[in-house]
């Protein structure tokens, strides 16, 4: 459903966005215009433009019911000639974050930044055009990209939906300064009124309901004691995929739990949608999607990798589907309240 059916009228709409004065979505919207009149300028704005050497535009892997593809490449080249351009209904994209990880293939995850960022540009260039209009773009990145990001998807015309952040209680131990427990989800769209947004997809348990025992919550004529999930998440089988977790898959480097992509693929695309992902790594985006009948489009630039994901994504498949949704992610346990006075 589009996000301006999901409303009765403009004031409610404006009241569900308002994060302040005029609202988070009206100021992306008026960020969106001041950023690309700014004509601001980057670091890799100014490094060489990656000239695609080679079209493809047959799939390495293909499956049907739903119709599930993965490109054997680079990105850049399979998105420059991907005859689905126009049409994709949610991106969702966790590229390498230059740290050095020693991938699978010949991929260089240390280059100079202005080169990373050019990098980074074009891919994301790519994403934009293959994007409906209706279309949304999630971004899985870390601290040191996300501004950079953030700034060119607004010059490219985008409008962000959210920041949210996923949580991680086990983050790599260090000394030198705080453990990073976060990585940024960022959430645009190219119109935010006529965006796929499906919200009851999503629900969890309301704190007024799982902590405080709050009748006002059971009082509301829909969805009682539930609520939209909160922009930082966190909770159940939303940590790190490592070590013996049931989701795991040997040789993946940077996995993401299949909670994540189940709430991004169900609260932003609809069955039937076509879901892309630019950067395939273990296959948790094609595999989600196909467990929740969604069309998919996945690239990778290795190909045991690529090969590796596709016996998840066919054979495998969705371990834990349906968990992302309907579970408390409370932070207390319930507290008993006051006889003949509501909890608070």
């Amino acid at each position: 459903m589009a996000a301006q059916s999901s409303s009765t009228g403009a004031s409610q709409a404006q009241t569900r966005d308002q994060a302040g004065p005029s609202g988070a979505i009206a100021a992306g919207r008026r960020a969106r215009q001041a950023v690309r009149e700014a004509d601001i300028r980057m670091l890799g704005d100014a490094a060489p433009p990656y000239m695609p050497d080679q079209l493809i535009c047959a799939p390495a892997f293909e499956a049907h019911e739903p119709d599930t593809r993965l490109y054997l490449g680079d990105c850049r080249n399979v998105l420059a000639s991907l005859p689905d351009r126009g049409t994709v209904d949610l991106v969702f994209a966790d590229p390498p974050f230059n740290w050095d990880v020693p991938y699978e293939g010949d991929w260089n995850d240390g280059m100079e930044r202005a080169a990373y960022e050019r990098f980074t540009f074009e891919w994301l260039d790519g994403c934009i055009e293959a994007l409906s209009p209706t279309g949304s773009l999630w971004v899985n990145i870390p601290d040191d990209t996300a501004a950079e990001i953030v700034l060119h998807l607004k010059r490219r015309g985008l409008v962000m939906v959210n920041w949210c952040v996923w949580h991680f209680r086990f983050g790599q131990c260090r000394n030198t300064s705080f453990i990073m427990s976060k990585v940024h989800a960022l959430y645009f769209c190219k119109d935010p009124d006529a965006r796929i947004w499906n919200p009851d997809a999503v629900l969890e348990p309301s704190d007024r309901a799982a902590i405080y025992n709050d009748p006002r919550t059971m009082a509301k004529d829909t969805n009682k004691g539930m609520r939209v999930p909160m922009d930082v998440w966190y909770g159940q089988y939303w940590g790190r995929i490592q070590g013996n977790n049931k989701e795991r898959r040997p040789g993946h480097e940077n996995q993401i739990p299949e909670v994540y992509l189940e709430r991004v693929i169900s609260a932003c695309s609809n069955p039937g949608d076509l879901v892309l992902d630019p950067f395939c790594g273990s296959g948790t985006t094609s595999t989600v999607a196909r467990a929740h009948g969604r069309r998919s489009i996945c690239i990778e630039q290795s190909e045991s990798i690529a090969t590796s994901a596709w016996n998840r994504i066919t054979e495998v498949g969705m371990v834990r589907k349906g968990a992302s949704s309907g579970r408390s992610s409370a932070i207390h346990a319930k507290r008993p309240s006051k006889k003949g006075t509501p909890a608070t």
